[in-house]
């Protein structure tokens, strides 16, 4: 098929981030946009855009359901102009109609009248792709839907992706929704006892042929599934391949799924070492390149509250540990005796004497106190962290506290999630898993 003359870009917009939470949550009762998740100094939305703008995508199309979404996502954005691109947002009254991914694609490229190619994509995922690539597959394929796919082993795999099947072609005949092990083993024996061994899975991002889908769409069958519910991954692209229509695969470099707080966090480490190509010509260079630093020249200049010294002066004097893989942004205080490894600091951020942050994220003007021990885990902004030398304070595996939160001198929390603007006492001994939503969730542990 001959190349298209321009191919738009349209993000799904339709969730409520209930597996990111407390990071989707500016407070217990107001959600934040998973577009809008923080991502190393800028909302994840922003990459994502700008992403798609470098490879020549000027003219995007966003399907929203529910006012959190489309409302907080135009505030950021807007209509394009101070990125360059044009954006054009779905209309409140078709919300009804948006309650599946696919079936609120099918029905906003009617109300759009594409007919042209387009890339569809999440807002709540980070991808590093090459859309010229995936074009050029998908012209080899003579697809209707190119899926962007992600290659991993039998071992991640399991219980956790969906994996395609697929021919010598790399067109799909089958979709296996989560196998387990033995199921794994079963149906793909080759990778056997092979550690290196992978398979396809369905990263989300689809390149689809606008017109043709839109025709395939009138057919009885289909047409009365999208007026139901109708996912892309478990509904439409099993119908598509089902019923002949040629659905391709092409394989991206990295898929950063940030739809719960293990995976941001893994994905933000991940993006401070430089794992993801696009994002290292998309951020600026960092300062150190070999150590991999990026340290805003305001906090360089800023002077802790107990020493009176700057950054720069105590990183000369080697009172203070950087890096590798460390982003610190705007007018942060850091004082004496702080270790960083593989964190991501917010503007404003107060990071005490004495305290340990590795493979973890602290939020916009959030406060983390002296000698706290903060591991694999997230502090959102304006959250307090009220660590003492004689009592500090320990987050590990994976423990999460949400916007203007406070903790107790001598709380220790291991995988616990703590809701937005809670006060919460000395707490240890917690289950990991815990979730304190409430005053009421606290007092059960008092």
């Amino acid at each position: 098929m001959g190349k298209q003359s321009e191919i738009v870009g349209i993000f799904l917009a339709g969730g409520r981030g209930e597996r990111a939470k407390p990071i989707t949550l500016e407070s217990a009762d107001y959600i934040r946009s998973k577009a809008l998740i923080p991502l190393v100094g800028r909302r994840l939305v922003e990459w994502v855009l700008d992403a798609c703008r470098e490879q020549g995508i000027r003219r995007f199309y966003v399907v929203s359901h529910g006012l959190e979404n489309r409302n907080q996502i135009k505030l950021l954005l807007g209509h394009g102009a101070r990125h360059g691109v044009q954006i054009t947002y779905s209309r409140s009254r078709f919300d009804r109609y948006n309650v599946g991914s696919a079936g609120a694609t099918l029905h906003n490229l009617e109300q759009w009248d594409l007919q042209d190619r387009a890339l569809v994509l999440p807002v709540d995922s980070l991808f590093d792709f090459d859309l010229s690539a995936m074009e050029r597959t998908h012209d080899e394929r003579g697809a209707l839907v190119t899926i962007a796919s992600v290659a991993r082993t039998p071992a991640e795999i399991a219980h956790k992706y969906g994996v395609m099947r697929t021919d010598r072609a790399d067109l799909v005949h089958g979709f296996v929704e989560k196998p387990g092990e033995s199921e794994l083993d079963t149906l793909f024996p080759w990778t056997t006892g092979d550690a290196e061994a992978t398979l396809p899975t369905n990263a989300g991002m689809y390149l689809i042929d606008c017109g043709r889908l839109r025709l395939v769409a009138r057919e009885p069958d289909l047409f009365r599934r999208t007026h139901q519910r109708l996912d892309w991954g478990s509904d439409l692209l099993p119908w598509l391949a089902g019923h002949g229509h040629p659905v391709a695969v092409h394989t991206i470099g990295r898929l950063g799924d940030l739809g719960n707080v293990p995976d941001y966090l893994d994905t933000v480490r991940l993006v401070l070492n430089g794992a993801y190509e696009q994002m290292n010509r998309l951020m600026d260079s960092p300062d150190d390149v070999e150590g991999r630093r990026w340290i805003h020249e305001t906090s360089l200049r800023t002077k802790d509250d107990v020493t009176g010294t700057t950054l720069a002066q105590k990183l000369d004097e080697g009172s203070v540990v950087i890096g590798p893989g460390v982003r610190i942004g705007q007018d942060v205080e850091i004082g004496r005796g702080v270790r960083l490894e593989n964190a991501d600091v917010g503007d404003g951020a107060e990071i005490r004497e004495g305290s340990t942050l590795v493979r973890s994220a602290v939020g916009e003007s959030a406060v983390v106190g002296r000698y706290a021990h903060i591991v694999d885990s997230y502090i959102g902004p304006m959250a307090e962290v009220r660590s003492e030398r004689t009592r500090p304070v320990r987050l590990e595996r994976h423990s999460a506290i949400g916007d203007g939160a406070v903790l107790s001198p001598g709380s220790r929390l291991c995988g616990v999630t703590v809701y937005p603007r809670l006060r919460v006492p000395a707490l240890t001994g917690l289950p990991a898993s815990t979730d304190l939503r409430s005053a009421e969730d606290i007092l059960r542990w008092i």
